[in-house]
C-alpha cells in the first residue's frame, strides 16, 4: 500500500466482499456480519473503552504503542459497522472534508439544531 487512501480503499473492498459471502469459520469479518449489528456494536464499544484506557496509560507513561494498536482496532470495527449498514469510509471522509473551514463550535451547534428539528 502506498498511501492511506489505498489502505482505506483496499479495506473497504475486503469488508464488502466478506459481508457478501465470506465464510464465518474462516473470516473474522464474515463471522461478525453473520452475528449481526448488535455483535458489531458490542465490539465497537469494547474497542472504544480499550482505546480510552490506552490513552490514559499513554498520558501517564509517554508510550503510545498500545494507544495506536487500540485505535486501529476501534477504527477497524467502526469500518465493519459502516459496511454492515451499507456505508463506507468514503462517506465519513466526505463528511470530514465538508467540515473543513467550519468552526467546530458552529458545526456542533448545527448538528444539535438538526436533531431537535427532526424529532
Amino acid at each position: 500500500m502506498t498511501n492511506n487512501t489505498d489502505v482505506l480503499a483496499a479495506l473497504t473492498k475486503i469488508l464488502a466482499e466478506r459481508k457478501k459471502g465470506g465464510d464465518g469459520d474462516k473470516s473474522y469479518v464474515a463471522s461478525l456480519h453473520q452475528k449481526g449489528l448488535n455483535k458489531i456494536l458490542e465490539k465497537v464499544g469494547e474497542e472504544a473503552t480499550e482505546t480510552i484506557l490506552a490513552a490514559k496509560d499513554a498520558e501517564a507513561t509517554g508510550d503510545t504503542k498500545d494507544l495506536i494498536a487500540e485505535t486501529a482496532d476501534l477504527w477497524f470495527h467502526s469500518l465493519v459497522m459502516l459496511s454492515h449498514l451499507d456505508e463506507s469510509a468514503d462517506s465519513v471522509m466526505q463528511e470530514l472534508a465538508r467540515r473543513f473551514g467550519v468552526s467546530g463550535h458552529d458545526e456542533k451547534a448545527s448538528r444539535s439544531q438538526s436533531k431537535t428539528t427532526h424529532h
